[in-house]
């Protein structure tokens, strides 16, 4: 048994001051406060002035460390043992637009499980970014690939068959029915990739979309007269909106404006991450497309935005430089909400006994500390 003593401990409802976590068997046992007597036996981590927070979920990781998931699925393990020097114990490994052998290939890559021997992020099933996005608004998609939405392309998508998260545009003939089907299948149905006027926009949601991906991004600008799905989105309370804190997909003054209208309850913060993500400016993959890397962006060669570079840690802290966000607050975005919206709350997310033990210890800055999945300390900051 490991007692994690006098950290700020960060709940979904309340931050605990000088408290005590005790796990064991891969497990929260117990939390309380650090004077509390500790079973013999028990070995003890002094966690004075740091905040211990559930383990960190990326919705929207596309690869990492030179590696991407969409030219090969089998690197997501290789990806997955890395995360947790950011904090990140969960994620969704992100296949953009495709054939749908690769899609195939992945849900193979999650069923057959990780190599023995392997420990690294939990992958909690994939996010299909895509092939259903409107051309207009394609991105770094290649448009080779992209279909119409079909109910026979998802008849085995779904939690069981490790597909959690599918980002389509809503005014794509047959989306409707397609996210109706996908809502019954228990997936996630996120609204990107579109050209989706404020009418096609609410419609998608009442048919069951309850997400939105990367605000701003491969939509339509916010415009007073035409609002589109920016506006819905940020206006419909059922739906949790992905953002990009970065400082280059979206201005900073949006990014503020955008947490004082939705709070940690609706924001969930994204890094988009791409393969140069953890590695030095150079050229990479993004699929079956090479973007060029320098310092600050991943672009293709006519400038669109390619994914992110940066790890979630890092966006964390841009974030709260934008907004003047709490620590708690901000975490929020990328623990409990997520979890929520992906109907993970009894396994991820939070700090609770019973739950897995998850954990990121972080400095008040938000660097991290240590980082446990399952109760093993897989990443320890020298």
């Amino acid at each position: 048994m490991l007692a994690i003593r006098h950290a700020s401990i960060i709940t979904a409802d309340a931050v605990i001051e000088n408290g005590l976590v005790l796990v064991a068997g891969g497990r929260i046992q117990a939390i309380g406060d650090a004077t509390s007597p500790l079973p013999p036996g028990t070995a003890t981590q002094d966690a004075t002035g740091l905040f211990l927070s559930p383990g960190l979920l990326d919705l929207q990781v596309n690869g990492g460390f030179g590696l991407d998931f969409t030219a090969d699925p089998a690197t997501i393990w290789d990806v997955a043992a890395q995360l947790p020097r950011y904090g990140v114990t969960g994620f969704l490994p992100t296949i953009i637009t495709s054939p749908p052998e690769t899609v195939r290939q992945a849900q193979a890559v999650l069923r057959d499980g990780p190599p023995a021997g392997w420990v690294g992020a939990r992958p909690l099933g994939l996010h299909l970014e895509g092939p259903f996005l409107n051309p207009a608004k394609k991105g770094a998609h290649n448009p080779s690939f992209l279909r119409r939405p079909s109910d026979h392309d998802v008849a085995d998508w779904s939690p069981d068959t490790f597909v959690r998260l599918v980002t389509l545009a809503p005014e794509l003939p047959s989306a409707l029915d397609v996210i109706a089907m996908l809502t019954k299948q228990s997936v996630v149905v996120s609204a990107g990739h579109s050209m989706a006027s404020l009418a096609e926009s609410a419609a998608g949601f009442d048919a069951g979309a309850r997400y939105a991906t990367h605000l701003f991004n491969a939509m339509p600008a916010l415009h007073h007269r035409e609002p589109g799905l920016a506006a819905a989105a940020l206006a419909d309370p059922r739906v949790t909106v992905g953002l990009i804190p970065d400082g280059l997909h979206v201005h900073p003054t949006l990014v503020k404006l955008v947490w004082q209208l939705l709070g940690r309850d609706r924001l969930n913060l994204v890094t988009d991450a791409m393969a140069a993500m953890g590695m030095d400016p150079g050229e990479y993959l993004l699929g079956d497309f090479r973007v060029q890397v320098d310092v600050a962006s991943a672009r293709l060669p006519d400038g669109t935005l390619a994914g992110c570079i940066l790890s979630l840690d890092v966006i964390l802290r841009a974030f709260r430089a934008f907004t003047g966000a709490s620590l708690p607050d901000t975490l929020a975005t990328v623990t409990s909400t997520p979890a929520r919206l992906l109907g993970l709350d009894h396994t991820v997310g939070h700090i609770l006994p019973g739950a897995p033990a998850d954990l990121v210890l972080m400095t008040a800055d938000g660097e991290v500390v240590e980082t446990w999945v399952a109760g093993e300390s897989l990443y320890r900051r020298p």
